[in-house]
């Protein structure tokens, strides 16, 4: 029987026994470090709306005169500082990537073994996490090219309207169209994206494949028959996701905000993503012994 709420306590439990017994502060620090290289680009950060420069409020307009003036004058330069801020923007989201990759497999690895190191996973499991990251760029180019289809064919569509200058039918129903396929889009991709670090991960980490092969033990050996305990795990994955986002609220604001802080957040709230990590490996042991991948404590690793 599979079951998505049996997993929790366990889940708790390998947490517990993993980061508080008996407590360390180097492995906090270590297991957090990898915590931190695996969600790296993955979102996550803090954001604030407000714009302190904002005095539209008082009525007076900002004058944008001298910057488009200037602007005007220096295009050529202008266009060469957007190309390679473009290409560092674009180099530093496939490190990210590249590290992120690595990192996920680390992190897995240590709350696996019940081990805090950096080196030695990172060497050992340097084959999985490149295959893993060459994955996880296609299905990062896969969501810019559904990006450029959308938009390109709801601006298709909407183009009598943008050559009339108005907003009819045609721009109303451009909109919809790019608009629902690119809702539609995203979540498939978002999808693939959580089935991935949930589970495909987990399986090329426990036998040693390459991502096509975990994906193909994942529909072949565990979603036949149980695809709506997955959508289930799912369900309960947002409603803890909620729970833990108000924690981290809590914390962030007993911390004056210090938990946000790159890396130091990864440390701060490691017992959470120990927990998410085996609440999807509980969630798989339920399927057989041989998808028991956490280690009994005192086991040989």
């Amino acid at each position: 029987m599979v079951s998505v709420t049996d997993p929790i306590q366990p889940a708790i439990a390998h947490a517990k026994r993993i980061l508080f017994e008996p407590f360390s502060a180097r492995k906090w620090f270590v297991l957090g470090f990898s915590a931190f290289l695996a969600q790296l680009g993955g979102g996550g950060s803090f954001n604030y709306s407000g714009n302190p420069f904002d005095r539209t409020s008082s009525g007076a307009k900002p004058d944008f005169s001298p910057v488009t003036s200037w602007i005007s004058e220096h295009l050529p330069l202008v266009i060469a500082l957007a190309v390679v801020f473009f290409v560092l923007m674009l180099a530093l989201a496939v490190l990210f990537q590249w590290l992120s990759s690595r990192g996920q497999l680390m992190f897995l690895d240590g709350v696996v073994r019940d081990q805090a190191e950096i080196v030695e996973p990172w060497n050992r499991l340097r084959h999985l996490g490149d295959d893993l990251f060459r994955f996880r760029m296609m299905l990062l180019l896969a969501t810019l090219a559904l990006f450029i289809v959308c938009g390109g064919l709801g601006a298709l569509i909407a183009l009598p309207d943008i050559h009339a200058r108005t907003f009819g039918g045609a721009a109303l129903t451009g909109v919809l169209v790019g608009c629902g396929l690119l809702i539609l889009g995203i979540l498939v991709l978002s999808l693939v994206g959580a089935l991935l670090h949930d589970f495909v991960v987990p399986i090329m980490y426990h036998r040693e494949l390459r991502v096509p092969a975990a994906w193909q033990v994942l529909r072949q050996e565990l979603l036949p028959g149980h695809g709506w305990h997955f959508v289930g795990f799912y369900l309960m994955r947002i409603l803890l996701g909620i729970a833990s986002a108000i924690l981290m609220l809590i914390g962030c604001c007993l911390t004056c905000c210090v938990a946000t802080l790159p890396y130091l957040s990864s440390v701060v709230f490691l017992p959470l993503f120990v927990f998410f990590r085996c609440y999807s490996l509980e969630f798989l042991a339920q399927f057989g012994e041989g998808w028991r991948i956490m280690q009994a404590p005192g086991s040989e690793s």
